[in-house]
């Protein structure tokens, strides 16, 4: 089985007119790229990465800032608030563009308030269990869950989150009742998973790649490049 859904990670910042840019040689401070999720899973580690090379190429520190929760509101607010002048940057993914139809009203506008910036990325999520799980195969995932209805705890990132979004979207589409029991983070997802709180797991496959390859998680499906 095939998830359709793959993750975004791109840069945004405050909206800023050209006038803005154009008045002095950029950057002239240390550069701030606000996540909107916890440390350790795909957003930080890809933030960091891109982080250090930004460094390095414009002669100026690059701090990340973290503020996972909320669906990535807080995050976003805190760049939009800030001032315009390309310093402080946003990791947007997936959520951040359904985020408004998950909330009655946010403290700023998605469209009009960010600037794009760049995009970094596109990541492939799977579907997985801890490796001394009974579970070999995704069909006998889904027919434990039929038989079971409400019995099968299924982890993700925050609510909003497009591992949250795609577990939801493997519900729907599988037809079965499961739990979906979101994490404040990926270290978080995988623990509860190998201390057998959870029993499946829905994540960007390259923070869990080196668990998987490790034999510690047992990879049941997989997005592909066509998703």
């Amino acid at each position: 089985m095939q998830l359709q859904r793959r993750d975004l990670l791109a840069l945004f910042g405050a909206a800023c007119t050209s006038a803005v840019w154009a008045q002095s040689a950029f950057p002239r401070k240390a550069l701030r790229i606000v996540v909107p999720f916890g440390a350790g899973g795909v957003a930080d580690l890809t933030a960091r990465t891109v982080g250090q090379k930004l460094s390095q190429t414009l002669g100026q520190p690059v701090v990340i800032e973290n503020k996972p929760g909320a669906g990535g509101v807080g995050a976003a607010d805190t760049v939009a608030k800030a001032a315009p002048d390309g310093h402080t940057l946003l990791l947007m993914s997936n959520a951040s563009a359904v985020t408004a139809t998950l909330f009655n009203k946010l403290p700023y506008d998605t469209v009009k308030d960010f600037t794009p910036v760049s995009t970094l990325g596109f990541f492939d999520i799977a579907v997985v269990t801890a490796s001394e799980s009974k579970f070999k195969t995704l069909g006998e995932v889904l027919a434990y869950a039929k038989a079971h209805p409400g019995q099968l705890n299924v982890g993700s990132i925050n609510i909003g989150s497009t591992q949250n979004l795609a577990a939801e979207l493997f519900k729907s589409n599988a037809g079965v009742d499961m739990q979906i029991v979101p994490f404040n983070g990926t270290p978080a997802v995988v623990n509860a998973l190998r201390g057998g709180q959870i029993e499946v797991a829905v994540e960007i496959v390259s923070p869990i790649m080196g668990q998987i390859k490790g034999g510690a998680l047992r990879a049941l499906a997989i997005t592909d490049s066509a998703s």
